[in-house]
């Protein structure tokens, strides 16, 4: 059943209303035989009946399964009536069961401005629907200019993602359909950012409430969290007010951490700074330590850096220089570094004199840098001793077991 129906000869009219918002009795079609009305939506015959209640609406005598207002829940047929009747009570003119020109809506009951414009549709949605299909229909509305609310029953998956209100019927007579949820007041005390600030819903008449919603009283506001709902512009403006005073202390926050990063990062590159320097002042220190070793050796301290790497690539191990040793043909001792509770190992000799060679250790290894330094011990050895010719020009290492040349 719906409210609506279309005569021959007086066009649209409105059971709601006492002249069927064209200026008619409700007499002149109530059990009328040879009047022929039809149904806006399907426009099959339909017939102007009053129910056992009193209401005055429209029936089809055999209902089809397509149109969607003769199947229509009586659930739904009150809670359109009672929202074009709360929307008329505030001093609004509303019409039940409006379609737009182009057909992609059709409104409940729409709701017209002062220059009788179409502003703002409420609809009873207790049917099933998801977020986006209330967001699409939504939209819909907004490209004709109109607002919609949405009215339920009970919580829906959809009631956040749109402007909407949960609504109870009265459990007696005399009582006003209720708002119990979807419209918000917005606590916030003491004024500053220590203060507890919250949203929480309200229960108002219906009446009341669409009367807010028309007359701007209340406006849809979305949260930081995406729900929408509706509440004053008061409240609106302190929840930005709010929203500001965070946004700001965040900003405050933000400025301090990225301060504080950047110190960090100055003290860091300081210290890289310094710490470059002092491996700078030790590595020349080093060279000046091994100035006698580099004469002896006869070799470019330029190049001690390079060799340096490959004896510990060589190695295999965190190795350092001790001093030239006069027992081992004033060549430079090589070390392992010594773990935790251990003892430094000699793991070499650099470039020892060939003629201190005799009775040389033959596990302890030898290190020089060219082919040169090469053939001077291939000359002095007396027995067998293992050689490393670690060149520093082209970056090659070569491994020798050398034993006397008899003669």
């Amino acid at each position: 059943m719906g409210y609506t129906a279309l005569h021959p000869s007086w066009g649209r009219l409105d059971a709601s209303v006492n002249d069927l918002g064209c200026g008619q009795s409700w007499e002149g079609i109530h059990r009328v035989r040879q009047v022929v009305l039809t149904c806006p939506e399907c426009g099959g015959r339909v017939f102007a009946r009053v129910s056992l209640y009193g209401l005055r609406h429209f029936y089809h005598q055999v209902r089809p399964q397509d149109c969607m207002l003769a199947n229509e829940s009586p659930e739904h047929h009150l809670l359109k009536l009672e929202l074009a009747l709360a929307a008329r009570a505030s001093g609004w003119h509303a019409e039940l069961e409006v379609s737009s020109q182009s057909g992609d809506w059709r409104a409940d009951v729409l709701v017209y401005d002062v220059q009788g414009r179409p502003f703002m549709a409420l609809e009873a949605q207790l049917s099933p629907q998801t977020p986006d299909e209330a967001r699409i229909r939504t939209d819909r509305y907004a490209r004709d200019g109109v607002g919609v609310c949405w009215f339920a029953l009970t919580g829906q998956p959809w009631q956040r993602s749109v402007p909407s209100l949960l609504v109870r019927s009265p459990t007696e007579r005399g009582e006003p359909w209720v708002v119990w949820q979807g419209m918000r007041r917005y606590d916030w005390a003491p004024r500053t950012l220590r203060g507890k600030a919250k949203w929480s819903h309200i229960a108002r008449p219906l009446g009341e409430v669409t009367g807010w919603i028309l007359g701007g009283q209340a406006l849809p506001y979305t949260s930081a969290n995406g729900s929408v709902s509706w509440t004053a512009p008061a409240y609106i403006t302190l929840a930005l007010e709010r929203a500001r005073l965070e946004a700001e202390a965040e900003h405050v926050q933000h400025v301090r951490a990225e301060e504080k990063l950047r110190q960090a990062r100055e003290e860091r590159r300081r210290q890289a700074l310094a710490r470059a320097a002092e491996l700078e002042q030790e590595r020349q220190a080093e060279l000046e330590r091994l100035a006698g070793f580099f004469r002896h050796a006869r070799m470019d301290a330029a190049l001690w850096e390079k060799f340096t790497q490959m004896v510990r690539s060589v190695s295999g191990k965190n190795v350092f220089y001790g001093e030239q040793s006069p027992r081992h043909g004033n060549g430079l001792l090589v070390y392992t570094r010594p773990r935790p509770g251990q003892r430094q190992r000699l793991a070499g000799v650099v470039c020892p004199d060939p003629r201190a060679l005799r009775g040389w250790d033959p596990d302890l290894t030898i290190l020089v840098p060219t082919p040169a330094w090469l053939s001077w011990i291939q000359a002095g050895v007396t027995s067998p001793v293992k050689v490393a010719v670690l060149n520093p020009l082209t970056g090659r290492t070569i491994f020798h077991r050398e034993s006397p040349t008899s003669t």
